[in-house]
């Protein structure tokens, strides 16, 4: 939490507007390094105080979530789905360290939705963490959706291609095998693939031409068994 904690502060800092806000800010420096239940509790009540500016319920929210308060979960999903993806990062590095079983749920939830693509690299990455039952499912959909040329959200095509590849699951090779033929995707889908240790001549085959997927890619799955090294099935 150190360093990300210093990052955090320091940019809240530059955010600061008047002596008053000088005073809140150190005010909540100095609840962190207590660390108290009674600090953790005026932290908690700062989440739900009304006119309280947004840096602050962001640090009071970063501190609760890094120490394992779950009181912090919605201010933290509120700003996993945020438009300033500075503080997407911050929220999902809290979230991780949350361990809330909601978490992953709201991380699927966000990744999942067309509507929310623009703001889904950090729930994507949060899934890859989090090694959820949801992962895999929610990491695939997305990145289906994502398998059409020209699309302006390929980093978050290519965080699912990364996720999925660490993630080690084998339902993910079909769509994996339709992203080797997207060129910004291709060598991230060949190296998952290698992880889930799918050969060359499988991915060649499996990928068709890339853009919808062929009729053994993401449009339409084959079903049985990978070959083996022979090209035997």
């Amino acid at each position: 939490m150190e360093e990300e904690f210093h990052e955090l502060t320091d940019r809240v800092r530059a955010e600061l507007r008047s002596p008053q806000d000088l005073v809140a800010y150190e005010r909540l420096l100095g609840l962190a390094r207590k660390n108290t239940p009674a600090g953790r509790e005026e932290l908690a009540q700062m989440l739900v105080a009304v006119e309280r500016p947004l840096w602050a319920r962001e640090i009071a929210a970063f501190i609760l979530g890094c120490a394992g308060d779950k009181r912090a979960f919605e201010t933290l999903v509120l700003l996993l789905n945020y438009r300033d993806p500075v503080r997407c990062a911050t929220a999902a590095h809290a979230l991780g360290r949350l361990g809330d079983p909601r978490t992953a749920r709201a991380a699927a939830a966000l990744a999942t939705n067309p509507l929310r693509t623009a703001y889904a690299l950090h729930p994507v990455r949060l899934l890859a963490e989090l090694r959820a039952p949801q992962s895999v499912p929610a990491l695939i959909a997305t990145l289906e959706r994502l398998l059409t040329p020209h699309t302006p959200y390929w980093r978050v095509a290519l965080a699912c291609v990364e996720g999925l590849g660490a993630l080690g699951d084998r339902r993910a090779v079909p769509t994996l095998a339709a992203a080797v033929g997207n060129p910004r995707l291709a060598a991230a889908a060949a190296a998952s693939l290698a992880r889930l240790g799918v050969h060359e001549d499988v991915r060649a085959d499996a990928g068709g031409d890339g853009g919808d997927g062929g009729a053994d890619g993401a449009g339409g799955r084959r079903e049985g068994p990978a070959p083996d090294a022979t090209g035997r099935r």
